[in-house]
This record gives C-alpha cells, structure tokens and sequence, in this order.
C-alpha cells in the first residue's frame, strides 16, 4: 500500500511535467498558430479541471488526498496566466480570463433552459442535469476565483520582483503559493459545504499546490531564460483593470519622473507647497514635530564663474547627492531654488535637526568633486513645528530668516533656535 502511495506522487510530478511541457511548446509557437490556440487548449481544460475537483482524489503518504484538477491543472493555468502577463500584457493576460467567465454564464444559462424541456433517456443514461448544477456552480464560482487569483498574482509579482531581485524562480514560486493558499481556502470552503470534499482532501490540495508551484516556477523560469526574450511592438491602449496593472511600472516610473528635478533628482519646487502643507497636517495630528531644514551652498556662483556651467551643474548634481546620503528614507529633499535645498524631516525635533545639518555640512565638505573644485560648505536654517510656526507659511519664513543669518555670520554655519 505505501508503495501504491508513492508511486501516486511520482505520477503528480509526471502530470505536472507533461501538462506544462505540452502547454509552454504551444506558448512557444504562438508566432506560428498564434496566441489564440494556447487559450484555447488552456479553455478546453476548464471542464476537465472542475469535474477532477469535484470528483476525484488520489491518496497520498500520511493520509492526505488532492485533486489532480486543483493541483496539476488549476495551479498550472495560474502559472501560464502569469507567463502571458510577462510575456505579452495583461490586455491578452484578461482574454481567457474573461472568455472563461462569459462561458460560464452561458453554461448556466443553458443548463436552465435545458430544464424546460421535456425529455426521454438515452438507453441506459437517466436525463439528470444534477451534476451539471453541481459542476456549472463550481466553474462559476472557480472562474470568479481565478479573476481575483490573477489580479492578486500580477501585483504580487511586481512587488516580490523587487524584493527577490536577481531570483526569478523565488520570485514566481512566492506569487504562486500565496495566491494558491488563498484560493485553496476559498475554493475547498465550497466544496466542503456543497460536496461533502473532506478536511485531509482541503490540506493534501494546499500541500499539493505549493509543491506543484514549485514545479512549475522552476520550470517557468528555465523556459523564460532560455525560449523567451522581451515581447517588442507598440503598447495596446489603456481599457481596464488589467491595462492598469500593464502599466503601473511606467506609470510609477513617469510619476517618480515628474516630480523630480532632472539634474538632482531631488524633488522639484513644485512639490514644496503641497509636500509641506501635507507633512505638516500630519505632524499635527500625531502629534510629531516636524523639521524642515534650508540648505544654501556657499559661494556656489564662484563656481559657476570660474569653470562655467557645465562643471557648475555636476558639483551641484554631486552635493546633492551628498544631502541626500546623510539622510532617513522617510525625509524629503526638495530643490528649492538654484542652489538652495529645502529638506523635511518628519518626526524630528528640532536638537535632532541640528544633529542632522552638522551631519550635512560633514558630508557636503567629504563629498568628491571634479579636479580643480575646492571642497564646498552648505549654510543651514532650522525650523521645527510647533514651535517655530504650525503653517507652511510661518515654518518656511523662520527658517528662512535664519538662514539668512547663517549666511550674515560667516557662512559654513548652522543657525537653528541655537547656533552651531
């Protein structure tokens, strides 16, 4: 009997392999068939997969059980999705997920209908459309699933993309098992309730998907590495949900783009105003300070004159660079004028702030510059809600007036609510 058990396992893992072999070879000749005979064999397979989920289970070691439909077919088909959404777009990505739901509703549509009729058995098969019910239930509500399942797996891709950089098959393998898992519970919850399917059938097909996740992510990104390269052509227009996440990346890109300046790649001065009024209705609210530091580059025009503004645009380019390093990913650095820099700082009171500019100021005069360019000094004024100002306005016009008398004093200097 283990044995028998066993060699259950081996025969999944075959499934497995010749299931997406077979369906990765039609991907593959899509330039010659065309796209739409991968959907379609992927289509075909609907019925299949709900009737084996419905159906039939194989035991397992350790006295567990799973669907082949849930476990091979299902989690393949997520798998596939996910390589026309990396492959093509998520505008070919939603066809058979739409075409899946559309012929869902048709097939319930029918099956009522059908009940209107009056009808004679076939010799030997009872007229019954209660499986159909059962079955046509289950597709409706696995298509639903899957519509949701893909959503779900394209935004966790980009985001898990970042985290696992470098790691493709991660990068699927975690994207197939947390979307798996919630289907899973969704998809087992109705069966359960509808079929009776029991509890050790629910766990063996959760263990069974990450396993075939596995698999297939593996096999996903051979595939991607060595038969693909990067789809090429004009991008489709934007129409739904999924031309949305089609371009979330470059809209994010063009997003980020715009609202930096493009020599510093700090913050543009068109993002003060609202940066500021928003950073300090917070800072209100939670009760925080918040610190905004005026940064000015001494003697800045010196530069420009003497070596002209080329060399001017990459010392500045460089010590901007250098204000940023010695900050907190949550600060926010905004070029504010030609050569003057306004930094917030959310949560810092105003002797953290002071610590900060010294920080600065060191950074600035360490920071490496073209040969021929003396090493530069930043004068810096602080301003800190509440005290100093619980508007933009006020914060802004305090900071700015003692950066005044930073630069009044010598420069190389910061001048806060005490000077350093």
């Amino acid at each position: 009997m283990t044995a028998l058990l066993v060699s259950n396992v081996g025969l999944l893992l075959v499934e497995m392999v010749a299931y997406f072999a077979a369906m990765l070879a039609l991907f593959r000749a899509r330039g010659t068939l065309g796209i739409g005979a991968f959907f379609c064999a992927l289509g075909s397979l609907h019925f299949m997969e709900t009737y084996l989920a419905a159906s039939y289970y194989v035991a397992l070691p350790l006295g567990v059980s799973l669907s082949p439909g849930s476990v091979v077919m299902f989690a393949g088909k997520l798998a596939l999705l996910l390589l026309v959404y990396i492959r093509e777009d998520a505008l070919v990505a939603r066809q058979p997920i739409y075409g899946l739901m559309l012929g869902n509703g048709i097939l319930l549509v029918l099956v009522a209908l059908l009940r209107t009729h009056y009808t004679t058995p076939a010799p030997g098969v009872p007229a019954d459309l209660a499986f159909m019910d059962q079955v046509g239930v289950l597709m409706a509500w696995g298509t639903l699933l899957l519509f949701i399942d893909c959503v779900a797996l394209i935004l966790l891709y980009e985001r898990l993309s970042r985290l696992f950089r470098g790691s493709l098959v991660l990068t699927i393998w975690a994207a197939l098992a947390l979307v798996l898992t919630f289907d899973q519970l969704a998809f087992f919850t109705v069966l359960n309730v509808s079929l009776g399917v029991p509890l050790s059938a629910g766990i063996g097909g959760w263990i069974g998907k990450l396993a075939a996740a596995a698999v297939y992510a593996s096999m996903l990104a051979v595939y991607l590495t060595r038969f693909e390269r990067r789809r090429e052509g004009p991008s489709p227009s934007i129409t739904d949900v999924f031309d949305t996440l089609t371009y979330r990346q470059k809209y994010e890109k063009l997003e980020i783009a715009s609202r930096h300046d493009a020599l510093t790649q700090a913050l543009h001065r068109g993002q003060f105003d609202p940066l500021g009024r928003d950073l300090i209705a917070v800072a209100g609210t939670s009760g925080q300070p918040l610190s905004l530091l005026l940064v000015d580059v001494d003697g800045f025009k010196e530069v420009n004159d003497g070596h002209g503004h080329p060399v001017g645009d990459e010392v500045l380019r460089r010590l901007a660079g250098a204000l940023r390093e010695g900050l907190r990913r949550g600060d926010y650095v905004v070029r504010y004028g030609g050569d003057e820099f306004a930094i917030f700082t959310p949560g810092v009171n105003h002797r953290a702030a002071m610590q900060i500019a010294a920080m600065i100021r060191q950074r600035v005069e360490a920071a490496p510059l073209p040969p021929g360019i003396p090493s530069q000094s930043v004068s810096i004024g602080i301003a800190t809600t509440p005290d100093d100002g619980t508007n933009l306005t006020d914060l802004l016009a305090t900071a700015d007036k003692r950066l005044y008398a930073a630069k009044g004093a010598g420069r190389d200097r910061t001048v806060g609510a005490f000077d350093t």
